[in-house]
């Protein structure tokens, strides 16, 4: 079975700056990038989005397009940043950095979630997904994460841009 994971398109901020459970407006390029994102999309039975409006208004446009069931789970929203939310990466203090760094899985130097409270909402996900097909619409830090739970791919190194996706073949 499988699962497909859909970064959402580019939002409207700036590079380099830190957001996660910030709920940012979509960039201009918003629907040239659903028309290329839902072009390439394989066959899904359903829908299911992050409750940010950059995921879900993606999602609904799939979902209404293809005729398919939606569903809002909030355990695939994005990580929270805590006090870096809406701060450039270049002025976050580089003690805090560290700190992250040298304990990446559990350290919260900006008070907000670590990656391994991340990865504990998003497994509770993936165990209550479906057999599938079934589409994410989400966030880099949540496919990262699904990576890593996987073994798939480059697990917390997973990149993926803007408005694409890859997909997971679950057992």
């Amino acid at each position: 079975m499988s699962l497909t994971l859909l970064r959402h398109t580019r939002p409207d901020i700036a590079d380099g700056i830190c957001y996660g459970r910030s709920d940012l407006a979509l960039a201009a390029c918003f629907e040239a990038s659903a028309a290329a994102a839902l072009a390439g999309l394989p066959q899904v039975g359903e829908v299911v989005s992050s409750p940010l409006s950059r995921c879900l208004r993606l999602a609904e446009r799939i979902a209404e397009t293809r005729r398919l069931p939606l569903c809002i789970e909030p355990r695939i929203v994005e990580m929270d940043f805590g006090s870096w939310e809406g701060r450039p990466w270049a002025e976050i203090p580089r003690a805090e950095l560290d700190a992250w760094a040298a304990d990446f899985e559990a350290a919260r130097p900006h008070g907000g979630e670590s990656p391994a409270m991340l990865a504990a909402r998003v497994s509770e996900a993936l165990e209550e997904t479906g057999p599938g097909p079934v589409l994410w619409v989400t966030h880099a830090g949540v496919v990262r994460a699904a990576c890593a739970l996987a073994g798939a791919r480059e697990g917390w190194e997973t990149r993926l841009p803007f408005g694409a996706f890859l997909t997971l073949e679950r057992a």
